[in-house]
């Protein structure tokens, strides 16, 4: 199939291809309107500037792209340090570079990729924290675009992706804490919309039928990944008469269960024996809190690294050996959790 030009898109566009070149290279100011038409033009006929292979004669930029949303200043997210560090150092072991970009939320980075696309910046994209029927997927697999994910979208969606096992973790993680005598046991809870924190919730549920356990739909606290509200969503688990009160919590991540184990304290419990707390991630922070978090671990390392070596794979027309993969999480007990529970009420 013969490539498409610049002049095809000019022609779909109505315009001249002087006026396409610089709606492409931002060269000159251009309306709106006109600039509007040209990109979707240029969109419809999957059209493809190789900034490197115009410059240096190259057929590839060797670059893939990668959008994260910044973390507030107030807090931390060593994950997403730890996963960054690990797919920059996989793409160097194939001779490719990451390009690295904030994106305060979709719209901007589908826009981001809309321009990156038209432009041939980058040979492909790492996906993160997708939700259902996420846009970015949607668009990427419209364009025919090569990238990968890491997360899943939608069943029915052929796309490459690996994912972390959160229902299965979190499962292993409520085995855990009822076979050391907990019946109470809560669990906090990302919103709805996220797709990540609907399989871990699941887990949780599961667990608890398992054990024959009955769930107060009080124990399930809604809270977003931020200390302060997992600091609130205790406060009000703690609240509870003391025969509904949860003996143990499970948060969906590391720095939820630091504000967990912090207003427990606070509350005039002590972690590991009145109240067990287990958090998802397995931060470095987690063997130093105190006590000592419980934690399911996220193979970070592995994950980044099959991630690019799936996406060059894809990128060279090589064959893909498993399209989905699902990761198993850790469980890593410490001495948030560790001490045999029994009931004081």
């Amino acid at each position: 199939m013969p490539s498409v030009t610049i002049r095809d898109v000019a022609k779909e566009a109505g315009v001249s291809t002087a006026t396409v070149s610089y709606v492409l290279n931002d060269s000159r100011r251009v309306g709106g309107e006109t600039r509007e038409r040209v990109r979707q033009a240029a969109l419809r006929l999957g059209y493809r500037a190789n900034i490197t292979a115009r410059n240096l004669q190259a057929s590839e930029t060797r670059l893939i792209g990668y959008s994260w949303r910044p973390t507030p200043t107030e807090q931390f997210n060593p994950i997403v340090d730890k996963f960054l560090q690990s797919i920059a150092e996989a793409a160097a072991r194939h001779d490719y570079r990451i390009l690295a970009f904030p994106s305060m939320d979709v719209h901007q980075e589908l826009s981001a990729y809309e321009e990156m696309m038209l432009i041939g910046q980058v040979d492909g994209f790492i996906l993160t924290n997708t939700n259902f029927d996420d846009e970015r997927v949607l668009a990427l697999v419209s364009n025919h675009f090569p990238f990968v994910s890491f997360g899943r979208a939608n069943q029915d969606w052929d796309f490459l992706w690996i994912d972390v096992d959160g229902a299965a973790g979190v499962l292993e993680a409520t085995r855990h804490l009822v076979s050391q005598g907990h019946l109470r046991i809560a669990f906090l809870a990302w919103p709805e919309k996220s797709q990540t924190g609907h399989y871990r919730l699941q887990g949780y549920l599961n667990g608890m039928e398992e054990a024959g356990l009955a769930v107060d739909t009080e124990w399930i606290q809604l809270a977003g990944n931020f200390y302060e509200e997992s600091y609130a969503a205790t406060q009000r688990l703690l609240a509870l008469p003391l025969e509904h009160r949860p003996s143990a919590v499970i948060a969906s991540s590391d720095l939820m269960a630091l504000g967990v184990l912090n207003a427990a304290w606070n509350g005039g419990l002590e972690v590991g024996r009145d109240m067990a707390v287990i958090g998802f991630d397995d931060a470095p922070i987690a063997r130093y809190m105190r006590p000592a978090l419980t934690s399911l671990a996220q193979p970070v390392d592995k994950i980044g690294d099959q991630l690019v070596s799936t996406l060059i794979d894809e990128l060279n027309g090589q064959p893909i050996g498993e399209r989905q993969v699902l990761m198993q999480p850790t469980l890593v007990v410490r001495a948030s959790s560790a001490t045999p529970y029994s009931d004081r009420s």
